[in-house]
C-alpha cells in the first residue's frame, strides 16, 4: 500500500490525489492530510505564485511528515489570459528523489468575480456568494458550479493529478 501525504485538510484534495495514485498505481493508497501553509497569498494572483504555494505545500508536507511514500501540495490561483481571468490549480508531487509537476485546466470566470478578486477575496468566497453556495472549495468548486456538475473540483484536480504522476510511472524517461 502507497502511503502519500496531501498538504491540506480539505476532503476534495485528499480524495483528488487518492483516486489519481490510485489509477496510475493501480494499487491501494493510504491518503491522509495535514495542514500546510501555502507560502504565497491567500488567494494566488498569478501561475506562477500558484505553482510555488503547490511546491511549499508538497515540500512542507514532507518535512512535517518524513516517514511516506509521496508528498503531494495542491493549490488553486488565478491569472488573466488574453484580457480574461481564468481559475486553474497546480499540483507538486514528490517523492524521496524525484518531482512532479502539472497543472489543471484553466476555467474562465464570469466578469462578476473578477471585482471580488480584486477586492482581495478568495474565489471559493466570491463562489458561494455570487452562486449562493456553502463551502463550495470543499464540494463542487468553481468547475462544478460553471459546469452545472459535469466537471466537479475532484475531477478537475484528478486530471492534474495523473499528468504529474507520469515520472514517477515512467521513471525510464525521467
Amino acid at each position: 500500500m502507497l502511503k502519500i501525504v496531501v498538504a491540506s485538510k480539505n476532503p476534495v484534495k485528499i480524495n483528488a490525489a487518492k483516486v489519481g495514485f490510485e489509477a496510475m498505481f493501480n494499487e491501494e493508497v493510504e491518503a491522509i492530510g495535514v495542514s500546510i501553509p501555502s507560502g504565497v497569498s491567500d488567494q494566488p494572483l498569478t501561475d506562477e505564485e500558484t505553482r510555488q504555494g503547490s511546491e511549499f505545500r508538497a515540500n512542507g508536507a514532507k518535512t512535517k511528515v518524513p516517514n511516506a511514500d509521496y508528498w503531494v501540495g495542491i493549490e488553486g490561483g488565478v491569472d488573466k489570459l488574453n484580457g480574461v481571468i481564468h481559475t486553474f490549480g497546480w499540483i507538486t508531487i514528490l517523492s524521496k528523489n524525484k518531482t512532479g509537476q502539472a497543472r489543471s485546466a484553466t476555467i474562465p470566470l464570469p466578469n462578476a468575480v473578477e471585482a471580488g478578486l480584486q477586492n482581495g477575496e478568495e474565489l471559493g468566497d466570491i463562489n458561494d456568494r455570487l452562486f449562493h453556495k456553502d463551502n463550495s472549495k470543499q464540494n463542487m468548486g468553481t468547475s462544478g458550479i460553471l459546469t452545472n456538475g459535469v466537471m466537479d473540483r475532484l475531477e478537475l484536480y484528478r486530471h492534474a493529478m495523473v499528468l504529474a504522476l507520469i515520472p514517477f510511472v515512467n521513471e525510464e524517461l525521467y
